[in-house]
């Protein structure tokens, strides 16, 4: 598989290097491909379990692993593709209608998921097999 889907891609954010410390940026509407309207953080994940295991039906989600590392699996129903999130410069794109999982934290991993919409729990698609069915029928 490509490591750029159509419907799901890494971007590399701006990595300012200075002697007293560096910075990375992303702007909204620019290299976040979307305004902002919530954030979290997911951190402290036993490195057995997985999170995420849904997909989204209007709500864009952009995930930076600020520290430590984990791993993200993303799914179009056509495209599959593993992500290794690492670095604070680099954040993936997950579009609507992608099926999202997040393993392998390591144990001082923190996962920033800045989203598109506010908290809705009618947005979410919490099962695979209706991910597949719903997915299929918007191609």
């Amino acid at each position: 598989m490509s490591n750029n889907s159509p419907r799901f891609k890494l971007v590399n954010l701006p990595k300012i290097v200075d002697q007293r410390g560096n910075l990375t940026v992303g702007e909204f509407g620019r290299s976040v491909p979307f305004e902002a309207k919530r954030y979290f953080m997911v951190f402290d994940v036993p490195s057995v379990e997985a999170r995420g295991q849904h997909a989204h039906r209007e709500c864009h989600q952009f995930l930076i692993c600020v520290h430590g590392r984990v791993s993200v699996l993303a799914d179009d129903g056509t495209n599959r593709e593993e992500f290794l999130l690492d670095r604070p410069d680099v954040g993936l794109y997950l579009p609507p209608m992608v099926w999202g999982v997040q393993d392998q934290y390591s144990a001082d991993a923190v996962l920033l998921v800045i989203a598109s919409h506010y908290y809705d729990d009618a947005d979410y698609i919490r099962d695979y097999a209706e991910f597949l069915e719903i997915a299929g029928t918007c191609k």
